[in-house]
């Protein structure tokens, strides 16, 4: 049994073609990176325009990839929350499309869910229930995962999420966009404790909460100092630049770590699951796993690449389809983020 999942939620357009037994069949991502480069950020109207070009050529190549006739499909899945609002509609839209034209189900995926679900599909083996860590360029959140579908919010960020965080900073450094890959390199060059940076809540274990602004704002003051935000005329060494990268994202990686204890100690679970795109991050990932080897917990992280947006997560669908759950044509976006 096949299905095809689609993936818009933001500036990737994705398709991927997964059998009921996990295997992926075909996968295609189309970046737009350099779309918005020069912005230092997704520009939502460029991204919804990018997708409706590049929705239906993904479509296509995922389903040549897999070798599959689109009369194979058992269904068709798509991501409809969160994310922004025209490039969820520009999937919801093909999805549907496709379901009136092949006469094929439809089921709706949530994003947030999915990239949890990443593990499961990596793993091969069952992973709930769990506490799941969502960190990516929208989403930082901590969830109580009791099955794929059923995730109790336990706290996030209050304000910026840690690839936002990630991205911003990149740009005072004057690195390129996406920031948090360039970060990362030029931060393993650097000294992690040249610079104190805080670290909202860690101290605060009944608070299972982010916040990265005040972070973002004491890396603005280092660099330039209060009142001179023209970065154009601050001139930082490469050391002073891998200094200050390395600097934060320890600091990132502290916060990200330490509510994530709370989190597993708050609800006794034996199981961290990880997904998103700042999963990638490889400080993170050797943080989380000294973490685990330390609580003696079982850890999955997504593989580096089901962490950034892609469609083969959406195989989240399949735990619908055998359970006889669709959706109808009056199904809409929920958009936005996820905050509390």
């Amino acid at each position: 049994m096949k299905i095809l999942t689609i993936e818009s939620t933001c500036d990737e357009t994705a398709a991927a073609v997964v059998t009921d037994r996990l295997e992926v069949l075909g996968s295609v991502v189309a970046s737009q990176d350099k779309l918005h480069e020069r912005f230092h950020g997704v520009v939502p109207e460029i991204a919804a325009r990018a997708h409706v070009e590049q929705i239906l050529p993904v479509i296509d190549e995922a389903l040549r990839k897999a070798d599959t006739r689109l009369e194979e499909l058992a269904a068709i899945a798509v991501a409809n929350t969160p994310g922004l609002a025209g490039s969820l509609l520009v999937g919801l839209v093909a999805a549907k499309s496709l379901c009136v034209a092949l006469g094929k189900p439809l089921i709706a995926v949530n994003h947030l869910h999915a990239h949890i679900y990443a593990c499961r599909i990596a793993s091969r083996k069952e992973i709930f229930p769990c506490v799941g860590l969502i960190v990516s360029g929208g989403h930082t959140s901590l969830y109580r995962c009791k099955n794929a579908f059923t995730f109790e919010l336990l706290g996030g960020t209050i304000d910026d999420a840690a690839g936002e965080a990630f991205d911003k900073v990149a740009n005072m450094l004057g690195l390129p966009f996406p920031g948090g890959p360039a970060l990362s390199k030029i931060a393993a060059k650097g000294n992690p404790k040249a610079y104190r940076f805080p670290r909202s809540f860690l101290n605060e274990p009944d608070r299972l909460q982010f916040s990265f602004s005040g972070l973002k704002t004491a890396v603005r003051y280092e660099i330039a100092g209060p009142g001179r935000p023209d970065f154009s005329q601050i001139h930082l060494s490469e050391q002073q630049v891998a200094d200050l990268a390395a600097s934060f994202q320890e600091a990132v990686v502290d916060c990200l770590v330490g509510k994530t204890a709370d989190a597993l100690k708050r609800t006794g679970l034996k199981t961290l699951c990880v997904g998103g795109g700042v999963a990638a991050n490889r400080r993170l990932r050797a943080e989380l796993e000294r973490l685990a080897a330390e609580r003696c917990i079982e850890l999955h992280i997504a593989p580096m690449e089901l962490c950034t947006d892609n469609a083969v997560m959406g195989a989240i669908a399949l735990e619908k389809l055998k359970a006889g759950e669709f959706d109808d044509l009056m199904l809409d976006i929920k958009p936005g983020l996820v905050r509390i």
